[in-house]
Parts: C-alpha cells; structure tokens; sequence
C-alpha cells in the first residue's frame, strides 16, 4: 500500500506536464483544450496501472503519449494501408479498391455540377438511376436495374416491395447469415415478408418450392451461400427450375447472388461464381449484387431484372432512404464500362490481381527480396478472394518471407512495426516470419512497401 501511494505520488501535476516544451509546441498547433484532456487521460491510465502493480511512468513517457495521442488527431482517415494479406477482397481494408478511371469518375463529379438528375437535351429534371440502368442493362442483359446503397438494401427492398405481407419461400440450406449480423429471415421479417422454408439444410428440391406455394405466396428467394461451402451429400435446385415453376404458379423468383461477378471465375482456375447474367438469362424477376466484391467498383446494391417489377421496386418509399449517392454511381458507371467495352482485366484492379500468372507474382517478390536483403526470400503461397466470395478457392501465389529470428517480440514485432509504418503494410505470419502476399499489392506500391519494411527492420536489436 505505501509502494503504491508513493506511485502516486511520483505523477507530475497537470500543470507540469503542460508547462513541458513539446506539449506547449501541442498548445500551439493544436488547442490548449485538447491537450489537457490528453494529459488528463494519459495520467488516469497511469493511476489505472500503478493500482495494477506497475511503476509510475516518467514525466517524458508521458508527454511522448500526449504528443502521439494528440498528433494522430491529424492524421487523414481513412488512411491509405498497403494489403499484403493475400486477400484480394479484404473486408476489414475496404473491400475492392476501385479502378483508375472510376477514381478520376469520382473526382470530376465531386469537384463540380454534374447531370445526376438532370436530362440535359429536354432541359428538364431527370432520374439518377437512367444512366446506370442501361449500362447495368449492357453487362448483364438485364430489362432494367436500380442501385442502392449496398446489397443488403437491394434484398430488404425488393422484397419490401415484391412481398410485404405475403410468403416468400426459402430453402432451410439458404437461410443463412452472410455476414455482420446480416441473416436472410431477419430481412424478411423486417421488409414485412413471411419466411417458408423448404427442403433441408444439405438437401432441397424444386418439387420442395412447389408444393410450398400457396394464395399467400409472394415470391421464391433463392440465396447463393457466398461465405462457406456445404460439401458431400448435397443438393439445390437450379434457379431455371425455380423461375419455370414461377411461372406455372404466376409467382416472381428473386435472386440474391451477393459478388456481382461478371466474369467467368473458372477461367481461373477457381470454382464456379453465379453471374448476374446467367440469373438474368435464366428468367430471374430481380438479381441482387453487390457493387463493391468481385465486381470491382465502390460500395452499392445492385438490382436488375425485368422492367415491371424493377419499376415497382423504384417506387417503394424505401427507394429513396436507400439511394446511392452521386461519388458512388460516377464511380460505378466507370466500373461497369470496363465490363462492357472488354477491358476488365486490364482495368479493374481485382481482376488484374486474380489474372496475374504465379511466375509474374514470383518476379515481384524476388525483386522486394534482393532490394530488401539477407532477412528476405520469396516463398510460394497461397491468395484468396475474400469478401466473402468463392470460399475455400485458393490462387497460388508468391510472398516475401521476412526472417525474424533474433528480433526481440519475433514476427509479432514486425508485424506490427509494418503496421505502425508511416505507410502501414499489412502482411500475415506463418512459422515464424511474415509474409507480404505480391499478388494483393497494388503495382505502384512497391516503394512504399519496401521502405516500410526497411524502416521496420532497423528497428531491430
């Protein structure tokens, strides 16, 4: 008890912190508000730690909390971080980082007036979504189509307005959650539809569907498991067996595919990704996908399919709440021209990492090695897509291999040096080392990525 009040006791007074030459520097270019209520919290957690057994911290420790706390205020945010994962599509990174031309799509309309809503021959109040439904309509096929905000949207609201108050059947295998709480018999109890499920988790048929429908029947819903792979003894019925017993009963078949790839995946190498054309040419009424997974643009839901029921949707009040904004539709415009005029591969940055062959991954890594030096080798890997698209698919791949071996706190350390780099570089760590993927690096981040991992070894003792 007397070796902790004299803990206490050694803590400097507020007024002595703030008096110190760096934190009067903090005053000056900060505020003196914002410095005190850092100092304040830095001693709290000082007392917090002297209760817990520890020793006071010196004046200088403090203050250089203070001037760390008080200088990453400052910082941009997001920040710019350099995915070394291997994950193509990291959720926690932002998902797909988008491409040249959708970048400079985003710029133009964000730094003047734009058209968005405005027909410009009749001189007259226009729709934001004409645009983006005839380009959605040239890369899948579709009637007609209506962005939102993100594909959660896009579900909640076409079956808002397809099914409110009626049954929506569901195979028992596709009433899943996709992800961050999103799970399908919520949804439909929140857009005002009644779950039916059918069939079992790992088997389920169209004669399941069918003899489910009722007077009450709103529509079927089929739900592409994107996140995880049920595997063995399995069955689900095609969605051109789901539309043509639709029509028998006059009911609509939605889709929900979740990536919005538009590009065969087994090109490859990889399984097979549903594709909104192949919904669109199967009959499907709607199609839902995302904007921001394989697709390769910004954050948006996508809903296409035929004009009737697009229309109907359009004119749910639910429509508005969800609309996607003017950065995001310039930005998916660019995106999904690059599908259109067949450069997709080249352009969209997703697709150039999925396509890079492993030797030009190799030649990438074995250049960050020699310029690294002895704690550096390339090392064959592993990629994956990631946001919760084509689970369990892997795509060979090279890696820098940084050595940690007489580093004190080991690839743990580096780790989170690189993390902590001015130009943060997230990597993973595998027996020992950390790895940073070269196919999930994007091509001109390579002398930002080798000078923080310079400046994380120096660091080294």
């Amino acid at each position: 008890m007397i070796a902790m009040t004299s803990g206490y006791r050694l803590l400097p007074s507020v007024e002595r912190l703030l008096s110190h030459e760096r934190a009067l520097g903090l005053i000056e270019a900060h505020s003196r508000q914002v410095v005190v209520d850092a100092v304040r919290q830095r001693l709290d957690e000082a007392r917090a730690a002297i209760a817990g057994g520890s020793a006071a911290p010196q004046p200088d420790e403090i203050i250089d909390a203070v001037c760390e706390q008080v200088e990453a205020m400052d910082r941009p945010w997001p920040r710019h971080v350099i995915n070394a994962t291997g994950v193509a599509l990291h959720t926690n990174l932002g998902r797909a980082p988008l491409s040249d031309d959708a970048i400079a799509a985003m710029r133009r309309t964000a730094q003047g007036y734009s058209d968005l809503e405005l027909d410009l021959a009749a001189g007259r109040r226009g729709s934001r979504q004409a645009h983006i439904s005839k380009l959605v309509g040239r890369a899948t096929g579709a009637e007609a189509a209506l962005v939102v905000n993100n594909n959660a949207s896009a579900v909640m609201l076409g079956l808002a307005a397809i099914a409110s108050g009626k049954e929506v059947i569901v195979s028992r295998g596709e009433a899943v959650e996709i992800g961050g709480g999103f799970r399908i018999p919520d949804v439909l109890g929140q857009s005002g539809a009644t779950l039916v499920e059918v069939g079992t988790t790992n088997r389920t048929y169209a004669r399941d569907y069918e003899a489910a429908i009722g007077e009450n029947t709103g529509a079927l819903l089929a739900v592409h498991a994107s996140n995880f792979r049920v595997m063995g003894f399995t069955h689900a019925p095609q969605v051109g067996e789901l539309v043509e017993i639709g029509g028998q009963y006059g009911v609509p078949v939605l889709h929900d595919l979740g990536s919005g790839c538009l590009l065969d995946t087994t090109r490859f190498k990889l399984a097979h990704e549903p594709m909104p054309q192949e919904s669109v040419s199967a009959g499907v009424g709607l199609s839902f996908f995302s904007g921001d997974k394989l697709l390769g643009g910004p954050q948006a839901g996508i809903i296409a399919g035929k004009r009737e029921l697009v229309d109907i949707v359009a004119r749910h009040p639910l429509a508005r709440a969800m609309r996607i904004d003017k950065l995001s539709m310039a930005a998916l415009a660019a995106t999904l021209e690059h599908y259109i005029r067949g450069e997709a591969l080249d352009k969209v940055p997703v697709w150039r990492m999925i396509a890079m062959t492993s030797d030009d991954v190799k030649s990438r890594a074995a250049l960050w090695a020699e310029k690294i030096g002895a704690r550096a080798s390339p090392v064959k890997s592993q990629s994956t897509i990631g946001g919760g698209s084509l689970p369990g698919e892997t795509l060979s791949t090279w890696a820098l291999a940084i050595d940690c071996e007489g580093i004190e706190g080991g690839a743990e350390e580096v780790a989170k040096r690189l993390r902590e780099a001015d130009a943060p570089v997230l990597g993973r760590i595998e027996d020992g080392r950390v790895l940073l993927d070269a196919r999930t690096t994007l091509p001109n981040e390579d002398a930002l990525l080798l000078r923080s991992v310079q400046s994380a070894l120096h660091g080294e003792g």
